[in-house]
């Protein structure tokens, strides 16, 4: 099935990077969120990235104004009922991922694949919610998607060799390197392998261990990470890595391991979520 338009629902930092590395494989793209602001953020999000491609001469002039011209931004969800694929970038709340999925699955041809980009949600509760489960799957882009290669693949309960197979040779076109995870399960690979990092780093500052700059530092300079688990934190968002951390301490036994640290708690209390919401760990 050839893939020539493509549903993105959420308009915010992953939903607007996804819709523009879309777009720029040639692909007419459907952006829609809940709220004009929403949609108008997104767009003015893709359109500064590509501002600093310009400048940067990774891209001429033009070539911004194509694909900027290929997205079209929305907040009524029947914009998405001709495409051939679609990317949810919603919030990570499962309840909200069922329904819109369900409304999806009454919306979009039949044969059309339906992918969340989660990072740690079962694939196969979500797929519940539609009459295709087969057609479902995980496509977990990073953050920022433009510029992180990796995707991985997971398949649900039911999720057919076919939709996995186009799945992964659509992101292989949008330049991505792509991993399969075979079997559904919280945090996938990833984030399985990253949040006792993060866990670990904020337990060493609230025992008063090491300060946020100096786990930063030695995790950079020790394990030659690109960025310290709090940086991290900062950039994808600390309410992220607290919801991720519940979701785990769910569904995993309740192992004390994946019990979120008070100091986590507290900064998701206080709003202090990391750059989106002008200060976290760090202050800017």
């Amino acid at each position: 099935m050839a893939i020539k338009k493509i549903g993105v629902v959420g308009a915010g930092t992953m939903g607007n990077g996804i819709a523009q590395i879309a777009s720029q494989i040639g692909c007419d793209v459907v952006m829609r969120d809940i709220e004009t602001r929403f949609v108008e953020g997104g767009m003015k999000n893709i359109d500064k990235f590509l501002s600093r491609s310009v400048e940067k001469g990774k891209i001429a002039a033009d070539q911004k104004d194509e694909i900027i011209g290929r997205i079209k931004g929305t907040t009524d969800m029947a914009e998405l009922e001709d495409v051939d694929f679609v990317i949810e970038a919603v919030i990570e709340d499962m309840d909200l991922k069922k329904e819109v999925f369900k409304e999806l699955d009454g919306l979009v041809r039949p044969e059309v694949i339906l992918a969340t980009n989660t990072s740690s949600m079962s694939i196969t509760e979500i797929a519940a919610s539609t009459n295709r489960p087969d057609k479902m799957c995980g496509m977990h882009f990073f953050n920022p998607v433009p510029l992180m290669r990796l995707v991985e693949i997971i398949r649900g309960y039911a999720t057919s060799d076919e939709t996995v197979t186009i799945t992964r040779e659509l992101a292989e076109k949008m330049g991505k390197v792509t991993v399969e995870v075979k079997k559904d399960s919280p945090g996938f690979i990833v984030n399985r392998i990253m949040i006792p990092h993060m866990l670990e780093a904020i337990k060493i500052v609230e025992e008063g261990i090491a300060s946020i700059e100096d786990v930063d530092t030695a995790v950079k300079n020790g394990l030659n990470y690109p960025m310290g688990p709090f940086e991290l934190m900062d950039l994808t968002g600390i309410d992220i890595a607290y919801f991720v951390t519940e979701y785990f301490y769910k569904e995993l036994n309740k192992e004390s391991k994946w019990a979120a640290p008070n100091l986590l708690k507290t900064m998701v209390r206080a709003g202090k979520l990391g750059k989106k919401s002008g200060g976290g760990w760090y202050s800017s």
